[in-house]
């Protein structure tokens, strides 16, 4: 095996200054030790107790891996002479003034001399003991930023201890808090369960060399660093102990990843076998024949791929990915004929009913009139159907007349009972919770999982491949249908509108359709963004008779959507003005242009699919991207990467490239939702050795050392790993 990467920094490693444990007070053990069931307030649990559940501290570990954001050095005493504007400092002295004053608010005014100079220090929240502690004559020691100004020095709401107390001898770690957890209280939790945790060792000797960071005092260290360490080696990750704890994260991501696919392998899944009826009369071969368009390659090959997934015990879990408009629907839908060709059930699954109409569309043209030959069905259910549509849907579900089930998150509820479902495919499978896919596999009938096909427009880069999706086979639809014209995408500033609106009567003068995409439905006060409400009113005055202006948005009614969405499809509306509801699944040929205004305020992702609701059809297809500069008469960086990202490239793959640099793993993902054991300290893009190392040794440890493996799982991930399952 390789050495640990992190070993080479052990030659210039500092060994760790660990302060001396203090003993766990009442509270810290009360609050730290063995987990409490979760509650409501008033259930039995602090106020503390609940702050720490909220930042997921409840074992030891936690709180021994809850590593600081940034540090405080309190271990010196400097002078007041020798600070420069913008310092931090901390400084012992006399006071010499102390008041109350009402100008222009009720303020705190106190003096500071420390023989070098005064500074002067100021608090607009202050309470009865800060006065009296800032008496007139006492020597205390006040930590701050140093302001320079007319006045002299000043420090706007130091902190205040006695003077003469004894200085610590690491810098002080400041932790991310939530509210009713002060940052004291949080620190002793921290401390006291670090002094608990059990952190043996977890990795062989005989398989992975260690440098001179062993677990515990690379963790002691970063908790409490000592005062002479590189601030930008702990705050950029770089130090020799931030290696170490980014090896092991790794690792146990490595770990969890593997187990959950030999855990998977298994598992048994319906195995569908070839039809027994001549190929030419299968539903797969009728689909075939009747598409009004013949497969790309691409499509060709990955349907292939899943067709001997399915010819398999083991259930699949496949991940498609393709860019805009590669055609993963009819992927799909062949994959779905493969399943009722075998006599069993399949559920497509899609996170809005928007996106779920416009399968149900194209799938029902194109399924529902080969499987009424057969006596079956497409089902269509969705949270907006009436009951009795819904029971009927549900009946035919049960009893197995409806082949095909397509819907939201109505397809997982209780009361819908598949008769025997094979295949799940979830589109957009970042946008559903965890547990919401898991509930669609557990409708499976028997011991037995179903297969699961996930689809993203969403790109993954290949460091996310190697790790996030570790445990996924991924399948890529890299070649776009003939006849997709390119998209011209043009960065335009919004005081150049006018110059936009002419660009919409171009062309619906040709008899082309526009999209005019808005970020906010109603005004707010805290964002100052045009709405869409406002727009549609605007545009509409502008470009007046007889062109028509819609509205879409999520707040709408289902069927008021459903109407406008219709009407836009055939023309009737030539303008359509929606919120970012028409961000997936939307397939309108006709329209040929897209207005993105507040541009700057979308994701990059979110930008690109955008995009791709238009060039769908002969026409030459832009997309004008309308950015307004702050008051600096620029955007902000990141914003900046996110435009030029647009305007230099069309290519899904190079776009994901570019927006896993910006925003980072855990963001790209859709943290929240994803439930997965997203990194909290490597960083995919930078730590790509650390990577290679994981993986190399996961498979090693997991067969030689089961026990250390699933000890180091436990330790890092915790009941989190049962997420991979989804």
């Amino acid at each position: 095996m390789p050495a640990a990467p992190w070993r080479t920094f052990a030659a210039r490693a500092r060994s760790p200054s660990v302060p001396p444990k203090k003993a766990p007070s009442p509270a810290a053990s009360a609050s730290a030790a063995a987990p409490v069931p979760a509650g409501p307030p008033g259930s039995g649990l602090s106020q503390v107790q609940r702050a720490l559940r909220k930042l997921g501290l409840v074992r030891d570990i936690d709180f021994a891996l809850y590593l600081p954001m940034r540090y405080e050095d309190e271990t010196r005493i400097v002078r007041l002479a020798d600070t420069r504007d913008g310092d931090m400092a901390q400084v012992e002295g006399v006071i010499t003034e102390c008041e109350v004053v009402y100008r222009p608010r009720r303020q705190l005014l106190a003096t500071i001399d420390d023989g070098s100079d005064t500074c002067q220090l100021r608090f607009f929240n202050f309470y009865p003991s800060q006065q009296k502690q800032l008496a007139v004559g006492a020597r205390v020691r006040v930590r701050g930023e140093v302001r320079g100004g007319f006045v002299g020095r000043q420090m706007m709401h130091p902190t205040v201890k006695a003077a003469g107390t004894a200085l610590p001898n690491a810098l002080t770690p400041v932790y991310s808090t939530v509210a009713g957890l002060a940052q004291p209280v949080l620190r002793r939790e921290v401390r006291s369960g670090l002094a608990r945790a059990v952190l043996d060792e977890t990795i062989p000797v005989q398989i992975g060399l260690r440098g001179a960071w062993d677990l515990r005092s690379a963790l002691s260290f970063l908790h409490y660093p000592t005062p002479d360490v590189s601030i930008a080696a702990l705050e950029d990750h770089s130090h020799p102990a931030w290696q170490r704890i980014k090896a092991e994260e790794l690792l146990a991501q490595q770990l969890s990843q593997l187990q959950a696919r030999l855990e998977r392998a298994a598992q048994r899944a319906p195995v569908l076998p070839a039809p027994t009826e001549p190929v030419a009369t299968s539903l797969h071969a009728q689909l075939l024949a009747v598409l009004p368009f013949g497969l790309t390659g691409a499509q060709q090959r990955v349907g292939e791929e899943i067709t001997a997934d399915l010819h398999r015990q083991i259930p699949m879990h496949r991940l498609l990915q393709g860019d805009v408009g590669s055609g993963k629907t009819v992927v799909a839908a062949l994959a779905a004929a493969r399943c009722i060709d075998a006599g069993f059930q399949c559920a497509l699954m899609a996170p809005t009913e928007i996106l779920a109409a416009q399968h149900f569309g194209k799938l029902v043209g194109w399924l529902d009139p080969l499987l009424a030959a057969r006596g079956l069905r497409v089902a269509w259910l969705t949270g907006s159907q009436r009951k009795k549509e819904r029971d009927e849907m549900s009946a035919a579900v049960e009893s197995g007349q409806a082949a095909l089930v397509i819907g939201t998150h109505a397809v997982i509820s209780e009361k819908v009972r598949f008769k025997n479902l094979a295949l799940a495919i979830i589109d957009e499978q970042h946008r559903f919770g965890v547990a919401q896919r898991l509930a669609l596999r557990g409708k499976a009938v028997g011991h037995l999982e179903p297969h699961l096909l996930m689809m993203s427009a969403t790109p993954i880069p290949r460091t996310l491949a190697m790790s996030y999706y570790a445990d996924l086979d991924v399948s890529t639809l890299d070649e776009l249908p003939p006849g997709r014209t390119p998209i011209v995408t043009k960065l335009v500033a919004d005081h150049r509108r006018d110059e936009v609106i002419d660009r919409i009567h171009a062309q619906i003068a040709q008899g082309r359709q526009v999209y005019w995409v808005c970020p906010l439905i109603e005004e707010s006060e805290a964002v100052d963004l045009r709405n869409a409400t406002e727009t549609r009113d605007e545009l509409a005055d502008t470009l007046g008779e007889p062109i028509q202006v819609g509205l879409l948005h999520s707040r709408m009614p289902t069927a008021e959507k459903q109407a406008v969405m219709a009407a836009f499809t055939a023309n009737e509306i030539q303008v359509l003005v929606s919120t970012t509801v028409i961000e997936v699944g939307v397939d309108v040929p006709n329209a040929s242009l897209m207005v993105i205004e507040h541009a700057e305020r979308f994701g990059l992702s979110q930008l690109h699919q955008l995009r791709g609701r238009v060039g769908r059809g002969a026409a030459a297809s832009a997309c004008v991207l309308l950015y307004a500069p702050g008051d600096s008469g620029r955007v902000g960086e990141a914003a900046r990467a996110r435009l030029k990202a647009m305007a230099e490239t069309g290519d899904g793959f190079e776009i994901a490239r570019r927006d896993l640099e910006i925003r980072g793993p855990g963001e790209f993902l859709g943290a929240r939702q994803s439930g997965a054991p997203l990194l909290r300290f490597a960083d995919l893009t930078t730590d790509t050795l650390l990577l290679d190392w994981a993986r190399e040794l996961a498979p090693v440890m997991l067969q030689k050392h089961p026990e250390l493996a699933q000890r180091h799982i436990d330790r890092w991930l915790g009941t989190k790993a049962e997420y991979l399952k989804a």
